[in-house]
């Protein structure tokens, strides 16, 4: 029976997929509570530079990337940990110790892993993912080529919506979303199985903060300070050079001067408003 079931990898590739989408439809349905909502449904029709359709084929089309990238990454490191090169060798090392894992506990290879292991790759992952998409989030606003040519797809959006979460110029695409996630697999060490649940959240994150819903008691605002209300801020005119932190904390944002607290108001007409918290300034060689 189990030769008839989709391997471990074939998931990884496919189940945050499907979890970006159901749980995109989750926010959707519950778009029509105005009260929670951040911005109005006519801003949301009125404001956005491109249509959901086309939102939606560019959003598949970075996710085919995604798969094809993962089944080759997943390949890739079959072949690497299988292979006795002093290359691969220091890879295997170095990934195993960062995540803790250095007797072989589990990994990419498999096999048992503890939960403080797994808790460990988490982690790391977040970590690198985190740092990979700051670093070149921020440099693609400070370059008025990339900016202008590449990241300004995502800031078509001026008022998100959850999924549009992973709506992006092909390019930022594939080089954020995907060479990131596949740099936090190799050097956390996780297996294709953990990955499934480290993708699966990653895409669970990214949505929430793109929703434009504050809804009460949502556990992901409580757990990070980097969420819904946060996010809107970047993608408001005066907040395009703040806040550039994604997906999980905002640590580089603090570390690098370009956090810009929020603070929430009731918006005129009904529902809620991120606003700074902090006098703001626009450098004069910003793209936008």
């Amino acid at each position: 029976m189990e030769r008839f079931l989709p391997s471990d990898e074939i998931l990884a590739a496919v189940v945050p997929v499907v979890v970006y989408w159901a749980y995109s439809g989750v926010y959707v349905m519950l778009g029509s509570v105005d009260r929670y909502r951040l911005h109005s449904r006519k801003d949301e029709d009125v404001k956005n530079l491109v249509s959901k359709r086309d939102v939606v084929k560019g959003v598949l089309l970075q996710q085919l990337v995604q798969v094809a990238v993962a089944v080759l990454t997943f390949k890739v490191v079959v072949v690497v940990a299988h292979s006795m090169t002093p290359s691969s060798v220091c890879v295997r090392f170095m990934a195993s110790w960062i995540s803790g894992d250095v007797h072989g506990e589990g990994g990419a290879n498999g096999g048992s892993t503890s939960w403080l292991v797994l808790a460990r790759q988490f982690v790391v992952g977040m970590f690198v993912l985190d740092t990979w998409q700051y670093l070149w989030h921020r440099f693609m606003h400070r370059n008025r080529f990339l900016y202008r040519h590449i990241h300004s797809w995502h800031h078509r959006l001026v008022v998100p919506y959850s999924f549009g979460s992973q709506y992006n110029h092909p390019v930022e695409g594939l080089l954020l979303d995907t060479c990131g996630g596949a740099l936090a697999f190799v050097i956390s060490g996780m297996s294709p199985r953990t990955s499934i649940f480290f993708f699966s959240f990653s895409a669970i994150k990214g949505i929430d903060d793109h929703c434009g819903l504050w809804l009460p008691g949502n556990i992901l605002h409580l757990c990070f300070w980097n969420n819904t209300a946060y996010h809107d801020v970047h993608h408001q005119f005066y907040g395009n050079r703040y806040n550039f932190s994604q997906p999980f904390f905002i640590t580089w944002d603090k570390i690098c001067g370009t956090h810009m607290p929020y603070k929430l108001e009731k918006r005129p007409g009904g529902g809620l408003q991120a606003r700074p918290a902090m006098p703001y300034t626009r450098s004069k060689s910003s793209v936008r």
